[in-house]
């Protein structure tokens, strides 16, 4: 039996930009997403040198590649207490605990680090795995999206989830 091949959480940097490009560019991945087809590397890198240092964006590394993102972008003035939540898992790499990994490494930051109470996301309504990865983390629907975002032409509804710390 042999294992899985390791991975690391580590922050995101300038230098990724070609990885995530790629990373961006998987089918499954951008399926579940709002990226649109064929990411250029420059814009990536662009996005990697401007974006709000307010934000903790990480990566999962294996083999030398980028096989996961995610993202927690922290709310301002009365929503100082929130922050929304993007992520996405290389086509090739899901089922293997990246999405798991990426999640606790947000939520351990949202709770044990800057002390938020609202964590909230949209996921695809068909999108059952990401949906079940996110209440095994507490968080529960608040509603449906009706039309959210055109998908695969047409038009795809969408999940508001979120997870409340310490309320309820």
């Amino acid at each position: 039996m042999t294992d899985a091949p390791a991975f690391i959480i580590r922050a995101s940097r300038v230098e990724d930009a070609a990885g995530l490009a790629e990373l961006h560019s998987q089918p499954r991945f951008r399926w579940g997403t709002l990226r649109p087809r064929y990411p250029s590397v420059d814009v990536v890198r662009k996005w990697l040198e401007t974006r709000s240092t307010d934000d903790m964006h990480i990566v999962a590394e294996a083999e030398g590649r980028i096989i996961g993102d995610a993202v927690l972008r922290p709310g301002k003035g009365r929503r100082a207490h929130a922050a929304d939540i993007g992520m996405g898992v290389h086509d090739a790499w899901h089922g293997r605990g990246i999405g798991t990994a990426l999640m606790a490494a947000l939520i351990d930051t949202a709770d044990n680090w800057l002390d938020l109470k609202r964590l909230e996301l949209t996921v695809w309504t068909d999108n059952a795995p990401a949906q079940a990865l996110y209440r095994k983390f507490g968080f529960v629907e608040e509603g449906v999206l009706r039309a959210y975002a055109y998908r695969d032409g047409t038009y795809a509804d969408a999940l508001a989830m979120a997870r409340l710390r310490g309320i309820g």
